[in-house]
């Protein structure tokens, strides 16, 4: 089986948006279409808006057509989608009496009921790269959306949708995974992590935060697992730790502390992302980390590095 995916991103998060894809896939792309075997649930990311689980291409439509006649639903009731379009964004575009055109062959193919309102299946028809492309769609929902509004709020936290991406990148696939945020503020990538169904612990020194990350966990719906303490009292065995690397007017933090918490993040686990506003190189490298990848995380003019250590 082979996906289909379509992306869509603001200028200032291409990079983001390419790091998360290789830790998905691999490999990235430049426009906004990939083709893998690997199967990514597309609400995951705040940047795919689509899978389509591919049954058949052809580099004609008759070709998809012939194909749709042995199309087997049983009582499930269908609808066709051409992706071909300004929404969806992937290149050409058709315009819509083209597309009508086709969802109405391949819909007349199908030996099974139309439901346009409420079907069983959605069926996507794209065309991409001279090649015509026909199977089950996916849409992605912006999870990461609803957790915007939280009852604890801390002005230099990650926004949710980058937190989001950040959490993908430390942990694409998460089964059997050990994550921990040990510096996690008010909790935005905890909450974005247990969406996900990642399981996660958090700990922080502030205990004014560590409040507000439960009120925030728990205001939806998740159970807090976050503890009180700085990371040099963070036991090992940790999979992968995420380090948003503190930082504002009130928070004087020394060269010192800095190398303190990168070194104790390789201590307590294997891999180790760090989100920093300012070089560490010469500190992951005393901590024995390597960078293998990397990315800019914008946000106007305000960067953040986001680093793959391990």
């Amino acid at each position: 089986m082979q996906y289909l995916y379509s992306f869509a991103w603001q200028k200032d998060e291409f990079e983001i948006s390419r790091l998360e894809m290789r830790t998905f896939f691999n490999f990235d792309v430049e426009d906004n279409v990939l083709i893998s075997e690997q199967k990514i649930e597309p609400s995951r990311s705040p940047f795919m808006r689509e899978r389509l689980d591919i049954w058949a291409q052809g580099t004609t439509f008759e070709q998809l057509v012939d194909f749709a006649k042995q199309i087997q639903l049983g009582d499930k009731s269908f609808k066709i989608h051409a992706l071909n379009n300004s929404k969806d964004a992937i290149l050409p575009k058709l315009t819509r009496t083209v597309r009508n055109d086709m969802m109405k062959k391949i819909g007349y193919a199908i030996n099974a009921e139309p439901d346009l309102d409420n079907p069983d299946v959605l069926i996507g028809l794209v065309l991409y790269k001279d090649v015509y492309y026909l199977g089950e769609l996916v849409h992605g929902e912006a999870v990461w959306l609803h957790h915007m509004q939280k009852p604890e709020m801390y002005s230099t936290a990650l926004s949710t949708r980058d937190a989001r991406a950040i959490v993908n990148i430390a942990a694409p696939f998460p089964q059997g995974l050990k994550v921990i945020d040990p510096c996690c503020g008010i909790g935005t990538v905890l909450v974005e992590a247990m969406s996900m169904g990642i399981p996660i612990e958090g700990r922080d020194i502030n205990k004014r935060v560590v409040w507000g990350s439960r009120i925030n966990l728990r205001h939806f719906g998740f159970e807090p697992r976050v503890e009180v303490g700085p990371i040099e009292e963070a036991s090992e065995g940790y999979d992968v730790a995420i380090i948003d690397m503190p930082y504002n007017l009130f928070t004087h933090i020394t060269e010192d502390l800095q190398q303190s918490i990168i070194t104790n993040a390789r201590r307590i686990a294997k891999r180790v992302i760090i989100v920093t506003i300012e070089a560490m190189d010469d500190k992951i490298t005393r901590a024995n980390l390597t960078i293998t990848d990397q990315a800019i995380l914008k946000k106007g003019t305000f960067e953040r590095q986001v680093l793959i250590c391990e």
